[in-house]
Parts: C-alpha cells; sequence; structure tokens
C-alpha cells in the first residue's frame, strides 16, 4: 500500500471512529519461492492460530499469548528469573487485563523446519539433544534443565502466533519473548533460540503476503543476536536502541543503532526515541512490526545503567505502538529483558507493554478494523 493510500484511508478513519484509525491492507503479492514444506506452511496458516485458549476472547483488549510451561523449573539462586513469565501472567489475571480463557495458546510441537531457517543445524540439534559443549552452554548463561527445550521452543511459537494475531487483529502481545541475543550458530545473553529472527523469516517464507518486517528492538542492551542474522538482508530493518556501555561488549552491525549514555532520563529518551522511529517509518516499508519492550532501561533494574522511570516506559510503550499502528503497521509485541530481586515488582513492570497495548486498542479502535 503506498504512503498515499495509507493517508487517505487515515483521514476516513478519522471521521468515522473520531481518532487516529488506519486501515492496513494485508493482501500483499504472495513469496513466490519458500523455504517450508507443505507441512510447515500447513501448520503455520492453520493449526498454530487454531492452538489456542482464546475462544472466549471478546475483543475488548487486544490478543494475549501465554503458556504455563513459558516457566520452567529453575535454580532459586540463578540470575535469570525463569519465574517472571508465570508472575507476569498472575498480575494481568489479577487485574483483569486478562480473563480466564481468554488468551492463546502457542502450538506444542512447532516444525523443526521454522528454526533452521534462521539457525545452524548443528547447533540446533545440539541444543534439542543436550550435545552444547561446556563453552557453548557459558556462553548462554544456562545448564541444561528439565523443560529448558520445551519452554524454549514454546517461547518462540508464542512470538509467531503472536506476530499471526497481530497481522490478523492489529495488534497482539506475548507474555514472553524478545531473545535477541541468539545468533545464528550459538546463544548468548540468556538466549538460546531468536524468537524474532524465526519469526521474521517464518512468515517471509510463509507465502500469506509478509515480504518486510521491522524489529524495533527497545531492550536495553543491543539486538546483537538479531542484528548479526540479518545483516545484508533489505528485507528485514532492524532498529536497536539501547545503552551504549552495556551488555555486549562487541556490539553487531544494526540497521539503525542508537547508543544511549548511562543515565540517560526520560525527557531525553523520549526525544531520541521519537526522531528515531520517525525516520524508519519513513524509510522503511514494512508489513509487520515487532516490537521489543524490554523493561531493562528503568532505572533500578540491576542489569540496566539508564534512569527510565516506570512512567517513562509506559510513555515509551504507547508511543512506539500508536505511531506505528497511526502508520497502518501492525504491531507484535514481546516483553524483552528485566532484572529484579523483588518478583512482584519485575512481573508489574513487565506489564507495563499490556496495559499501553490495552489502552491504545480501546482508544484507537484497533479491534474494529479490518486488518486481513
Amino acid at each position: 500500500m503506498s504512503l498515499g493510500q495509507r493517508t487517505t484511508l487515515k483521514a476516513t478513519f478519522t471521521k468515522c471512529f473520531g481518532a487516529l484509525l488506519v486501515f492496513f491492507m494485508f493482501a500483499r503479492n504472495a513469496v513466490t519461492a519458500s523455504k517450508l514444506s507443505g507441512l510447515g506452511q500447513e501448520f503455520l496458516r492453520g493449526n498454530l492460530v487454531a492452538s489456542r485458549r482464546g475462544v472466549k476472547w471478546n475483543k475488548s483488549s487486544p490478543p494475549f499469548v501465554y503458556h504455563p510451561e513459558y516457566s520452567c523449573p529453575w535454580p532459586s539462586n540463578h540470575r535469570f528469573p525463569m519465574w517472571k513469565f508465570k508472575g507476569l501472567f498472575e498480575v494481568l489475571c489479577k487485574d483483569h487485563i486478562i480473563r480466564e480463557g481468554e488468551y492463546f495458546v502457542p502450538l506444542d510441537d512447532p516444525p523443526h523446519e521454522w528454526f533452521t531457517l534462521v539457525h545452524d543445524e548443528r547447533y540446533y540439534k545440539g541444543f534439542l539433544d543436550n550435545t552444547l559443549t561446556n563453552d557453548e552452554w557459558r556462553r548462554i548463561g544456562f545448564r541444561p534443565g528439565p523443560g529448558l527445550v520445551r519452554r524454549t521452543r514454546l517461547e518462540v511459537a508464542g512470538t509467531l502466533l503472536t506476530a499471526q494475531l497481530a497481522l490478523q487483529h492489529g495488534l497482539a502481545c506475548n507474555l514472553a519473548g524478545g531473545t535477541h541475543h541468539a545468533h545464528k550458530g550459538y546463544g548468548s545473553g540468556y538466549t538460546i533460540l531468536n524468537d524474532l529472527a524465526i519469526t521474521a523469516k517464518v512468515l517471509q517464507e510463509s507465502n500469506i503476503g509478509v515480504e518486510k518486517v521491522l524489529i524495533v528492538d527497545l531492550d536495553v542492551h543491543q539486538g546483537d543476536g538479531t542484528a548479526s542474522i540479518f545483516e545484508g538482508d533489505p528485507s528485514v530493518f532492524t532498529f536497536s536502541m539501547h545503552c551504549e556501555n552495556n551488555f555486549p561488549l562487541r556490539k553487531m552491525r544494526s540497521d539503525l543503532d542508537v547508543g544511549l549514555p548511562p543515565g540517560t532520563d526520560d525527557q531525553e529518551y523520549m526525544r531520541v526515541l521519537q526522531s528515531n522511529l520517525e525516520r524508519v517509518l519513513d524509510e522503511f516499508p514494512a508489513d509487520l512490526v515487532l516490537y521489543d519492550a524490554g523493561i531493562d532501561p528503568y532505572e533500578g533494574d540491576r542489569l540496566g545503567l539508564l534512569n527510565i522511570s516506570e512512567r517513562g516506559l509506559y510513555d515509551r510503550d504507547s508511543h512506539t505502538i500508536r505511531t506505528c499502528l497511526g502508520r497502518g503497521l501492525p504491531v507484535a509485541c514481546v516483553i524483552g529483558g528485566g532484572y529484579d530481586d523483588n518478583a512482584a515488582a519485575l512481573a508489574r513492570r513487565h506489564s507495563i507493554v499490556h496495559r499501553a497495548a490495552v489502552r491504545a486498542w480501546r482508544e484507537m479502535g484497533v479491534g474494529k478494523l479490518v486488518w486481513q
């Protein structure tokens, strides 16, 4: 769809709903060549979306994606907060943002070929078979344990389902995802399989009309794995805004990297985000936005180094979601990183993007539009 067409549609929906509403025409020219088998495409078009517990979803909020096994058995003293996914779900239920049965569940056994579109066969099979070396596990930051393979694959399937739901309804949120440090042939920084990269490639290879994908990564750490996977690929634009003096020490080259100095506050953060997001949206004609809403830019995050308040995180999420929707772009949100010994505070902080999404959904009338 041309920029002129989007502008015309935007004006039409503004008159109808009294807000900045836009229409995104999903029917695009099909990708002519696909690396997915017929089985892989059949799963993508049918079973993945159908594998859900959201049959009672009433569209008062955007679709949410969750699986109880996002959290697996985990050492209580480990630095990575594996419990946060369950905690986030409980917070959203307690606050009636998610109601009983009104969430979508990813496919239990996604096809292996989805993962090897991005990751080396040796690395992927080594993870499945527990034949990775000690050095490889040390680089990831985990040790193999019960349920880890299953929850890692479920997380990727959840992000893919979230993207599909966004393409159908305009906006959707996963309660996990954002594993942006995973490279093609190795994992790193508590991430094993790159859900953002896999989602982008599977959708592009699925013959459903997704040709160009924009990844907006606002986690405090650079999305180095995603950047390395898509380096030189004009069909995926990687935009990473992060703390420059933070992990990873050796940065990769995103299509746009914005490295912020330690201590950056709300006002400066939003100024930089607004100008750069507009620039990216002007220059890259995306069919879908994958948004990594990591909360580790928070001022109290133990791995952060920036000085962003919780209100600042909400403003960031709201601006990103609304700006993309305002351009007629479907948005799939993932939660990214966040580190705090206070489990309740961390879970509530991760819910900020879901709250921002709900408000945008209702005020912009997203659920009333036809996205496909």
